[in-house]
């Protein structure tokens, strides 16, 4: 029953990856076109972690940063489906999935125009009198909102929130109310119930939604592009630049295979303590 899964893994992601690996390894016949020379030349990586080094930090922290904010809001939105939504249960996790069926493209100009110089965003902090207070945390930048880090971040967070939300409320739907019941009864106050009963039975989902989350955060194209400027690009801008633009195809592959391997390792760091049979994928 996994073959069919796996063959697609295989034509349309394992042998595309591999086939960049001698593309990696060459070198442009010329300035002004795409075609290039195997020459097994492994210095193409020691330079783009040169010089695009700052750039995949800067990848990670954003999506680090997004889903840490995410989860804040994911874990007692999926508290409150799972044991206060009732018979609305399946309504609220509509509302959840919903945004995500609007073009992702059109989410992003969404966003300049609530986070825009002129937009209701920007215009509440200035009524609220918040403006100098965000610009001393450095969430503004000379009074914008538009074009900052907190821009990308916040576009990369509702993308997120469904892939963060879902896997939780899953995890959730294992934890049995009578244990929350008996904690109470054992006198344990919220606190102590979330910590003790639905903190630990609830980390599967937590490791599915980090996965569902971080990963293709950290390879977002269109948020750093509409609401992030030149100093907000991500890796994914990046390798498009090396690509389309400087006509670099070794580079934009050696930079790509770097990030896969990130990316690889920051699964099997995550699998390494919790069993894929664990996982709540939805």
């Amino acid at each position: 029953m996994l073959a069919p899964g796996l063959l697609w893994l295989l034509g349309l992601y394992l042998l595309p990856l591999l086939g960049l690996v001698p593309l990696s390894l060459s070198e442009p016949l010329n300035r002004f076109g795409l075609e290039t020379v195997f020459r097994g030349r492994l210095a193409t990586y020691l330079e783009v972690l040169q010089a695009y080094g700052p750039i995949l930090w800067r990848s990670f922290g954003y999506a680090a940063s997004a889903t840490a904010i995410g989860l804040l809001l994911a874990y007692p939105l999926a508290f409150a489906i799972r044991f206060r939504g009732g018979r609305w249960q399946p309504l609220l996790i509509g509302l959840v999935v919903l945004p995500s069926l609007t073009s992702y493209l059109v989410r992003a100009i969404a966003w300049t125009s609530l986070l825009g110089d002129n937009g209701p965003v920007l215009a509440l902090l200035q009524s609220l009198d918040l403006t100098a207070a965000f610009n001393g945390l450095g969430l503004l930048r000379d009074g914008r909102l538009l074009n900052t880090p907190t821009a990308v971040i916040l576009g990369l967070l509702t993308n997120q929130l469904p892939f963060l939300v879902l896997p939780l409320v899953l995890a959730m739907e294992r934890i049995q109310p009578c244990l929350l019941e008996a904690a109470a009864d054992l006198h344990a106050g919220a606190w102590r119930r979330f910590t003790q009963v639905v903190w630990p039975l609830s980390r599967p989902g937590l490791a599915a939604g980090i996965l569902l989350g971080l990963i293709p955060a950290a390879g977002d194209v269109v948020n750093p592009l509409f609401l992030g400027g030149p100093n907000e690009r991500m890796v994914a801008n990046t390798i498009d630049n090396l690509l389309l633009v400087q006509l670099q195809a070794p580079r934009a592959a050696a930079l790509t295979l770097v990030l896969m391997a990130l990316v690889t390792l920051a699964v099997l760091v995550q699998l390494r303590g919790r069993g894929l049979d664990e996982l709540p994928l939805p």
